[in-house]
């Protein structure tokens, strides 16, 4: 969700602020600011409803604000609606801690009760501003300093958060705390950098160290300082992000979407050869055993978003290369559940972050519970890559565009290569038959690549039903799979009123839905099912129905029936979802395009649900 950012150093802090919060656009917002302090000077505070180009402007780019330490936000409202007096930072009365916060504070209204009691007033309707403030009251009534006023505030908010301040008496110090909301921390050449996400500091330094659960950072320049909630010093490692400053950048392409779309070979083909050794799959790494795999009697699979529809067609795999049985469950669903799960069952969660609030807190319901755990994530060093049992980095590369488009298409691969190597280690497919699926799997990027290059047909296409209004996805098994998620392309992206239905309930209800000019789009790639597919395209056909259809080629007949047809090419079923999903992608994308919405930046949506 929000966005932090915090420097001090020897340069000017304003720009560096400035240019961190701009990297972290993506994470949705609807406001902005920054605090600098200047040696012992007043903090001066800036904050700007709307755009980040309102602060830059507000700021001359930074340049009119003095002061080599800071911190800056980015404010998806919560607490109060969207306006400068809610904007972030915030300062306790007399101006002595200033901060900025990420997360829920659940309970705010009997801490902010408390203070008010105690002399403080109150500006905005943020939880912020009562964190804030109640850091400032144990200060002042203790005089331990600043570890000792946040490690006493972290004993009293219940939530979640992320908060960065800073201290009058500490002019060139940044203080941060954390609790499941995501935080890293960047040292280089005698500076120091604070931020939500990754992007943020990628310019300045490639090794971070992450913020972990109840921890407290202290940043001077060029230095960090780790301490538990017990205010006892710790020692952390930092992290060698592998990606380069270069990867997050549009490098030519108008949009990131786009950009990461054309970016799936590359990225499926990586995380592949991630865990492929001389033409055989190892999980090593992974830290899973074929002795661990014989011992998996069920395995659930729990995510949020595009994550969630992953899980969906990795179901239909494992389940037919296995004889496991698998649930796909909604991580904001399942983390509330009253059931028991059973010791040899493993627990899968997906997230692209590894921040994901409701994902995080599955897993340690799992983990609780007894259940092993296995993260696939593409963040390394991420809250649920650190919490989980076992952990499968997807390679991806970072993804900036909200739609995601190339982690999903790295989670599949993951899926795939965990079901084949599941399969093989539980003698329930021969040799020749892992061998044909991983030579299978392996084909995947070439044939992405060959889709992508015939991608001004869906262009077309999509110009020319941009002003619809509702769109229907329908298909069956894997296809239905991803429908799901061309559907959520769709609608987060374009505005368009969109459903996924498998086909055969269509009877069922949605059917009543269809009209003279409605939009459905046929996904029929499955062989099993292809003719009950069609027959569920002609029921639709013959109530008015503009009909798209999406299969592989040879399936010709298609054209016979649909008003307009995709193909993709062919490869093993089990992997059809990596190529089918690929043209709706560049439909929700071009589709958008031709509406001028903003594409990588959806209102009201954010990369990272790190609240929820």
């Amino acid at each position: 969700m929000c966005g932090i950012v915090g420097f001090t150093g020897k340069r000017q802090a304003a720009p560096v602020l400035l240019d961190g919060l701009a990297k972290l656009e993506y994470r949705g917002y609807d406001s902005a600011g920054i605090a600098v302090r200047n040696g012992l000077d007043p903090v001066e505070i800036v904050k700007a409803k709307g755009k980040l180009k309102i602060l830059r402007e507000m700021t001359d780019e930074g340049r009119a604000i003095s002061g080599t330490c800071g911190i800056g936000h980015t404010r998806w409202a919560t607490h109060g609606e969207p306006s400068v007096t809610n904007a972030h930072p915030h300062a306790s009365d007399d101006n002595n801690v200033v901060g900025v916060h990420n997360g829920i504070i659940e309970n705010y209204q009997s801490l902010k009760e408390k203070l008010i009691k105690n002399g403080y007033s109150f500006k905005s309707q943020t939880d912020t501003e009562v964190a804030v403030k109640l850091v400032d009251y144990y200060y002042k009534k203790y005089s331990g300093g600043p570890v000792d006023a946040l490690a006493r505030a972290m004993t009293r908010i219940r939530g979640s958060y992320a908060m960065e301040l800073m201290f009058a008496d500490f002019p060139e110090e940044i203080y941060a705390i954390r609790k499941d909301s995501p935080m890293i921390i960047g040292i280089s050449d005698g500076e120091s950098y604070l931020a939500s996400d990754v992007p943020a500091i990628l310019k300045y330094t490639r090794n971070v160290y992450y913020v972990g659960d109840l921890e407290i950072a202290r940043l001077t320049k060029g230095e960090v300082t780790f301490y538990n909630i017990d205010r006892e010093e710790i020692q952390k490692e930092s992290v060698e992000i592998k990606w380069d400053a270069e990867a997050a950048e549009k490098a030519g392409y108008e949009h990131f979407m786009l950009k990461e779309i054309h970016e799936q070979p590359k990225a499926v083909r990586d995380t592949i050869n991630s865990v492929l050794k001389d033409g055989k799959i190892d999980l090593s790494e992974v830290g899973l055993s074929d002795g661990d795999i014989e011992k998996i009697k069920q395995i659930y699979i729990v995510a949020c978003g595009s994550a969630y529809h992953v899980g969906m067609a990795a179901q239909y795999v494992i389940e037919e290369l296995t004889s496991l049985q698998v649930r796909v469950e909604l991580a904001s669903e399942f983390r509330y559940r009253k059931m028991k799960l059973r010791e040899d069952s493993l627990v899968i969660i997906i997230s692209q972050s590894g921040e994901t609030a409701d994902s995080l807190a599955a897993l340690k319901m799992a983990k609780a519970s007894g259940a092993k755990t296995l993260g696939i994530v593409n963040v390394v060093g991420s809250s649920i890559a650190r919490e989980a049992d076992n952990v499968f980095y997807t390679l991806a590369g970072p993804e900036i565009s909200v739609a995601t488009t190339k982690a999903y298409s790295c989670q599949l691969a993951a899926s795939y290569l965990l079901a084949i190597q599941f399969a093989f280690a539980r003698k329930e497919i021969s040799a020749d038959e892992y061998d044909r699926l991983i030579e299978e799997l392996c084909s995947l990027p070439q044939k992405i690549e060959k889709i992508l290059e015939d991608k001004e047909r869906i262009q077309w296409f999509a110009a020319k039903f941009a002003a619809v209004k509702d769109a229907f996805f329908i298909g069956r098994g894997i296809d239905y799979a991803v429908g799901l998620e061309g559907s959520l392309k769709m609608k987060e992206i374009s505005y368009i009123h969109s459903e996924a239905y498998a086909a055969g309930e269509l009877k069922h209800g949605p059917i009543s839905l269809i009209e003279d000019g409605t939009l459905v789009i046929s996904v029929v790639t499955q062989e099993a099912l292809y003719e009950k597919t069609v027959s569920n395209m002609v029921e639709v056909k013959s109530r008015g129905a503009y009909l798209m259809g999406l299969t592989c080629y040879g399936n010709y007949g298609i054209e016979d029936l649909a008003d307009f047809t995709v193909y993709v090419p062919n490869v093993d079923h089990l992997f059809l979802a990596s190529l089918a999903v690929i043209p709706l992608q560049l439909m929700g994308y071009y589709v958008s395009c031709a509406k001028g919405l903003d594409v990588d930046k959806p209102r009201n949506l954010a990369k990272s649900v790190t609240v929820e």
